[in-house]
């Protein structure tokens, strides 16, 4: 039996730059999972993923990952997404410098 459906963001990384990136609900890219779309209906979300597969000049990887409201916006629900917004791993530089 398949799970039921969980709000998703769809994220990628920035071509260019390698950042960790977001659509947001008016269609841009952004380094901020708050302006995150969150997408509560399964079809909408592959309907979302698509746009976002259709943009190889402007991101690369593009999948969809949990998300939960938060006060703020969009909020990570597993460890992997949470990571993947403090930056590069291998070393202290860019966003990790700033924590």
């Amino acid at each position: 039996m398949p799970r039921p459906f969980t709000p998703k963001v769809v994220t990628a990384n920035a071509l260019l730059e390698g950042d960790v990136v977001y659509l947001t609900e008016d269609d841009r890219w952004s380094r901020h999972l708050s302006e995150a779309e969150l997408i509560e209906d399964e079809a909408h979300a592959q309907l979302r993923l698509l746009d976002a597969e259709m943009q190889p000049g402007q991101v690369v990887g593009p999948y969809l990952a949990d998300a939960k409201p938060g006060p703020d916006g969009p909020e990570p629900t597993h460890f992997r997404e949470a990571f993947r917004m403090t930056g590069p791993s291998n070393y202290a530089h860019g966003k990790q410098e700033t924590v």
